[in-house]
């Protein structure tokens, strides 16, 4: 653009006479300046918003990749459960074993280990439940972490979709004097 108007700022047109007036030539050298101080005001007014557009988008991914994590957690944390419930039911049934077992017995030995194996189970059932307290604690943790990200991604991506308007809004304004000034 700049190359443009100096060309033709220096050309003779077939209007104009062969040679060019410093009237010309300073209107010329006016026009030039203004595109120019056009084009300075609209790099300060775009500023930092091409680089502050960057940071969301790659903030968006960072929050998206932690969404990810926190989910694969909660699938562990539910598999966790999971197998914390089906030790709880085979202690149950261990015990239930052991009680038919007890009425059977001959002796004092065998009495006094299968109470050990009843207390024992007893205790992996206590153990179980403490432990099922905990995994569920730490899913409601997550699940409250999961929503505060989503609520702040949605936030970012709010936020991304206004600066890009304003980009857009800039980007055509500097089309606009761009043609303008041609």
């Amino acid at each position: 653009l700049f190359l443009k108007m100096a060309k033709t700022a220096t050309k003779p047109t077939k209007k104009a006479a062969k040679t060019i007036t410093v009237e010309d030539k300073l209107k010329a050298l006016y026009q030039l300046q203004c595109v120019d101080s056009d084009i300075d005001n609209i790099r300060v007014v775009r500023g930092e918003l091409p680089l502050e557009i960057q940071d969301l988008e790659d903030d968006i991914s960072g929050l998206n990749t932690r969404i990810d994590k926190f989910n694969e957690e909660l699938t562990t944390l539910d598999g966790d459960l999971s197998a914390l419930k089906i030790k709880k039911k085979d202690a149950k049934e261990l015990i239930k074993k052991y009680d038919k077992q007890i009425s059977n017995i001959k002796n004092n030995r065998e009495y006094e280990s299968l109470s050990k194996e009843i207390e024992f189970q007893t205790l992996e059932i206590e153990l179980c439940e403490k432990k099922q307290k905990e995994v569920k604690a730490k899913t409601i943790l997550k699940d409250e972490v999961v929503k505060g990200t989503k609520d702040t991604l949605k936030d970012r991506k709010t936020e991304l979709k206004i600066k890009n308007g304003e980009l857009d809004e800039i980007t055509k304004e500097t089309e606009k004097i761009g043609r303008a000034h041609v």
